[in-house]
């Protein structure tokens, strides 16, 4: 498998990265183990997370999937094997969120604490803080990185203007700049990210590593009518995409998962994968079998007239 480099950083991962925001929530620490072992296994090596997941189920608090990883690495002994992304900037708690200076060098310690390792891969701001000055962040991730704490930073939700005033501050000021930027975007999700992210970031050398991959499991063709939204924890944020269009790239997933003998989502991600502006896109699973289907992806190699196809029938 050819490995990508994660924007200018020079680390290399998979062109698949594994989302952790199921960890703690729709599969538990035992089950968690089982489809971390397989992925690394497979060849990939790139896991995202954030501190605060999984804060929405009730009775946690966060920071759930990063202790999961955490024990997970420090069991299998694989801290090298592997690049560990995670998050700061969500609301953990009234007093623990946003971007400030002070919050981060706090945030940043309980994230390395349950993740049970030394330093941090990429670090990312969660969501951009308008009341937080960009210069008292980046000049935060720059002591981070100097400590050796953080070896690379991402930004994710950032809007192309704020993203791009970042990267001129971090030139300026010689501050480590934001290498990733983790937007939502899949064959549905396409027109905010394309219109102006997209270009940026192909400009300035940005990596891309989309969350919403398989658009809340719509793209996997598990979700066709209102009623199969109930079919899993997970599928209230699927009705969203249950219109016209929505069916049509459904259809044209089918056709074509079919000619490849492949499911729906592994052509999603194909497609995703082959986009010039994208480094690894983001998806997650809860059993080995679901893990299978998603990995299958990158030996899928979609010609100039199935890309076009699906561009067509997903636009916007």
């Amino acid at each position: 498998m050819q490995k990508r480099q994660l924007g200018k950083t020079g680390i290399e991962v998979a062109p698949l990265c594994f989302g952790g925001n199921v960890f703690g929530w729709t599969i538990d620490e035992k089950a968690s183990f089982k489809v971390l072992d397989s992925f690394v296994e497979s060849g990939f090596n790139f896991i995202d997370t954030a501190d605060v997941y999984s804060r929405w189920v009730p009775g946690n608090k966060g920071g759930e999937s990063e202790t999961i990883i955490g024990n997970w690495m420090k069991e299998r002994k694989c801290r090298d094997k592997v690049v560990i992304a995670t998050k700061v900037g969500m609301e953990l708690a009234p007093d623990k969120k946003g971007l400030k200076g002070a919050y981060i060098k706090q945030a940043v310690e309980d994230s390395l604490m349950r993740l049970k390792t030394d330093y941090i891969d990429l670090y990312q701001s969660h969501t951009d803080d308008i009341e937080t000055p960009l210069e008292e962040t980046l000049a935060a991730y720059n002591q981070l990185v100097k400590e050796g704490k953080v070896r690379a930073v991402g930004a994710s939700n950032f809007n192309a203007e704020r993203l791009k005033q970042s990267l001129h501050i971090s030139e300026n000021e010689n501050y480590p700049s934001y290498v990733t930027l983790q937007p939502k975007y899949n064959l549905h999700d396409r027109e905010y990210f394309e219109k102006d992210l997209e270009p940026l970031c192909l400009n300035k050398q940005v990596g891309v590593i989309p969350y919403y991959s398989l658009a809340s499991g719509f793209l996997t063709g598990k979700y066709r009518s209102k009623e199969d939204v109930k079919k899993s924890a997970r599928g209230e944020k699927a009705l969203s995409y249950l219109d016209e269009r929505g069916m049509k790239i459904l259809a044209t997933l089918d056709d074509l998962s079919n000619d490849y003998q492949v499911k729906p989502a592994t052509i999603a991600l194909a497609w995703l994968m082959q986009r010039k502006s994208i480094t690894a896109p983001i998806a997650s699973a809860t059993s080995i079998e679901q893990l299978k289907d998603l990995t299958k992806a990158v030996d899928i190699h979609l010609t100039t007239v199935e890309v076009e196809k699906l561009d067509f029938e997903s636009r916007y």
